[in-house]
């Protein structure tokens, strides 16, 4: 029997954090991101005069038998924001081992129990040249199990098309909410402009960049032939420290491009290597970027 992603220690230093969110989104109440608008919620915030067609269940009768006048209550109203994680199962994300797929379905998942465990509700699908299955989850912990038999049982294959998951997620989610990509980012025709199309519909962005280390720093020397994962095509190059410095750079700058996208419009962006211990990602970069407690 597999061991399952995520152990029960680890998911208990999972509890104490929340997702948060830079924009403010139209969306429906009992969330746990209180928003700055009134309405009817847990806590109380203010009064304002009655006026007609006020829900009389709002009336502060005390107020009024003792001033003869109608006052509203006003409560701090807790908007759910839209949470859809898309997770690249790509061939790409078995490149150079499967590990990598695995890495990213773990962190995957623990995003997932964060929002249960806060009572959020949370879609996730996958995705390669199309958008593929998908999964609501929510209500409470006690939902997390399914989640994580689901996660572990995606198989990978196919080449990536980021424009035309763009045009088919954009086509069904037509309410802004918080997106987070989990993805190596690579596609043969760029995923700038389709990331950016995203943002551009009021969506914010979450990028969480995977690699392997070798995919950075590559560790051949020499004569080598290379495969591309997705399409099958070859290339023989002559690898010597000079160009693996230049191809480290070239790396670097394509995750900055990722980052100053994320970036333009309120959204964050992290990058991870599959070398670091998963625990280290969620209380680093993740906790420092997306303003997890």
């Amino acid at each position: 029997m597999e061991s399952p992603l995520l152990d029960r220690q680890f998911l208990e230093k999972l509890e104490r954090l929340t997702i948060h969110w830079k924009k403010s989104f139209p969306g429906l109440v009992g969330g746990h991101n209180p928003s700055r608008y009134s309405g009817g919620g847990q806590e109380f915030l203010d009064h304002r005069h009655f006026h007609h067609g006020d829900d009389l269940r709002a009336v502060n009768w005390r107020a009024y038998m003792r001033l003869e006048k109608l006052f509203l209550k006003m409560f701090q109203i807790e908007p759910r924001t839209p949470v859809r994680l898309l997770l690249d199962t790509s061939q790409s994300m078995t490149a150079p081992t499967p590990e990598k797929l695995l890495f990213a379905k773990r962190l995957a998942a623990a995003l997932c129990y964060v929002g249960l465990v806060r009572l959020d509700t949370l879609s996730i699908q996958t995705f390669a040249d199309r958008l593929g299955e998908r999964l609501t989850c929510g209500g409470g912990r006690h939902r997390f199990s399914p989640v994580m038999q689901w996660l572990a049982a995606r198989p990978s294959g196919g080449p990536s098309s980021y424009l035309q998951v763009a045009r088919e997620f954009l086509s069904v989610h037509t309410q802004p909410g918080l997106v987070v990509i989990v993805s190596d980012f690579l596609d043969e025709t760029g995923c700038e402009r389709a990331l950016q199309y995203i943002s551009d519909f009021g969506h914010e962005l979450l990028l969480i960049h995977v690699w392997a280390e070798e995919e950075r720093r590559p560790p051949w020397r020499g004569e080598v032939e290379l495969v591309d994962a997705e399409s099958g095509s070859r290339m023989r190059i002559e690898v010597d420290d000079q160009a693996r410095d230049r191809y480290t750079a070239a790396f670097d700058e394509y995750a900055g491009t990722l980052q100053t996208l994320a970036l333009r419009k309120s959204g964050r962006y992290i990058g991870v290597s599959t070398a670091t211990a998963i625990e280290d990602v969620l209380f680093g970069p993740v906790v420092r970027a997306w303003g997890l407690s």
